[in-house]
């Protein structure tokens, strides 16, 4: 690229290049300026702050550092908010530019976005007009990517202009003419192995980066997101809103709205919590967070938000709070007599009454299923409900009322051998909740459990099967009906020819299990030595039904079969 002064013109230089008034100018050269040089080292120099393209680029780039997706569902790409607030020093676009180095031509006055869509008159703009210039240019050269050629430009992969050209001022000493060959060697723009990633760039987001004025402009796009279901843009979209005007209490709702397409509840609820905050008076806000508060099981604060919502609260919705509010006084009834059964039934009724996603309700199930012996269901019942993190968890219902449900984790942790975790559950109840008994009992139960577990597995190592077996003894005497301790002291009672005291064991273990898989085998096993082949069958069936490729039991079933044919024929 030939070298453009830095003195400033009078208006917009991004305009006139739309508007084709001036050819499009850099602050610095950027045919070297981020790449590394011919020894390897990087030559840029990020202006202090950098710019929203390049926070926006580094966002997609960096997905090492991001953890995998959570029960959230959205991109980590959509975690990092684009901050709108303070426009970077330089200007720059997401425009084409032709192989002479200049910019594209201007759009038709007939503007289209977003895959033939007609967009708002208010959305169209220099944004609109950029939008439809990098649409046209996709439909003549195909799909395109994003990649950074300086700290302040951001250029369409696949029509970099002058720098591919081998008459171009490319000033790398290493021979190479194509800039991304540094850019994909040294890790700049999006890498070689974040290709895929890279071309998954929503359009939305593209807007968003090329509007930088109007945050209705930025909520009237959010808007046509969520309308077709792209929720993560959406939720981008209003982030960005947000951060020009933070104290719009509908750009707040509308993000509680994404956030709720999204499976983040309680990340909707805080933002209608401040929506209502910024307008007390707000009806759709209220409205929403009482929705919101029916799933969360809260009934009596989602009544007192349809009184506030007027005419957009619906009757049949206001019925449904007050039935639910029934449910959980039954609920706390029947838990304070310990009457187990009409709990899991209230219980059940609250959650498909429309408390889906209320962590105490499946709380108070589960507990009520481990207090039955029922193992097996408890963990499933936790498994089905909501995985809020702690620290949200803790916001929304407080740390004596997180407490309680962490409690209830460590035991059914605890009933599904999952030690390590039940102790650690435990301890956090118990910082939660200094005060609470049956969080310091629970801590200690979960405690001695797990070193019995942990002292019993280093003696059956150690062919210490007696001494193993005392020690498993001495866990459940902290928890009867563990069945992970009671397989276990099954297998030493094998080792030690005590076939029908581990039958005993995997019984119980099976009785608060039935999917126990290890359980039944031993089971099985001990059937299969003692001569009981018909019960030994029984079980083998089970197994080969749950693991048809398992070629050791299939084998196992067909020589307890023949056995059983052999002791049928001789009676």
């Amino acid at each position: 690229m030939g070298d453009h002064s830095h003195d400033k013109r009078p208006g917009c230089g991004l305009l006139n290049v739309v508007l084709g008034r001036n050819p499009f100018w850099s602050r610095r050269n950027t045919s070297i300026s981020t790449f590394s040089t011919s020894n390897g080292i990087s030559s840029s120099r990020r202006r202090r702050g950098g710019s929203d393209e390049t926070a926006f680029l580094d966002s997609t780039s960096n997905s090492s550092e991001y953890p995998p997706r959570s029960s959230t569902g959205h991109s980590p790409m959509i975690n990092q908010k684009i901050s709108m607030a303070s426009p970077p020093q330089s200007e720059a676009a997401v425009i084409p530019v032709n192989a002479a180095g200049g910019a594209g031509r201007r759009p038709s006055p007939k503007v289209y976005m977003d895959q033939g869509k007609r967009v708002p008159k208010e959305a169209v703009g220099i944004s609109g007009e950029l939008e439809s210039m990098i649409s046209d240019h996709q439909k003549v050269k195909g799909s395109s990517t994003l990649v950074r050629a300086s700290s302040g430009n951001v250029m369409l992969h696949g029509n970099l202009g002058n720098l591919r050209q081998p008459g171009g001022k490319n000033t790398n000493k290493g021979g190479s003419n194509n800039i991304l060959d540094h850019s994909q060697q040294r890790g700049y723009g999006y890498g070689s192995n974040k290709t895929s990633e890279a071309v998954a760039a929503p359009v939305s987001l593209c807007r968003a980066i090329s509007t930088r004025m109007d945050p209705e402009t930025l909520k009237i796009m959010g808007n046509e997101d969520y309308k077709n279901g792209r929720f993560a843009e959406a939720l981008a979209l209003y982030d960005a809103a947000i951060s020009i005007d933070p104290n719009k209490a509908s750009y707040r709702s509308n993000k509680s709205a994404a956030l709720t397409a999204l499976g983040r509840i309680l990340d909707a609820v805080f933002e209608c919590r401040e929506a209502i905050r910024i307008d007390p008076h707000y009806q759709r806000a209220h409205n929403r967070i009482a929705t919101l508060y029916i799933r969360l099981g809260e009934a009596e604060k989602a009544i007192y938000h349809y009184k506030h919502a007027g005419s957009e609260a619906n009757p049949s919705d206001i019925a449904k709070a007050k039935i639910l509010q029934t449910l959980l006084q039954r609920c706390t009834e029947a838990r304070k007599v310990r009457d187990w059964n009409c709990l899991i039934k209230e219980s059940s009724q609250a959650i498909s009454g429309g408390a889906d996603s209320a962590p105490q309700i499946f709380s108070l199930k589960a507990e009520a299923l481990i207090k039955l012996q029922r193992h097996q269901e408890a963990d499933e019942t936790l498994l089905s409900g909501p995985n809020f993190e702690v620290d949200a968890c803790t916001k929304f219902l407080g740390p004596i009322g997180n407490a309680n449900l962490l409690t209830v984790q460590a035991q059914v942790d605890m009933a599904a051998g999952r030690f390590d975790r039940a102790v650690e559950a435990a301890q956090r109840a118990a910082r939660l909740d200094p005060n609470s008994r049956e969080a310091s009992y629970v801590m200690e139960k979960a405690r001695a459990v797990a070193l019995a577990r942990s002292k019993g597995n280093e003696l059956f190592k150690a062919v210490r099967f007696s001494e193993a077996s005392m020690a498993y003894g001495e866990g459940l005497e902290h928890d009867n009906y563990n069945s992970v301790l009671l397989c276990n002291r099954a297998a030493c009672r094998m080792k030690l020819d005590q076939f029908n005291k581990a039958i005993e064991d995997c019984n119980m273990a099976l009785k608060v299990r039935p999917s126990y898989r290890k359980a039944r085998l031993r089971r099985a096993d001990c059937n299969a030595k003692l001569g009981r082949w018909d019960a030994s069958v029984q079980d083998y069936e089970v197994l080969i039904t749950e693991t048809p490729d398992d070629e050791e039991v299939a084998r196992a079933l067909s020589e307890a079969r023949q056995k059983l044919e052999v002791q049928r024929g001789r009676s």
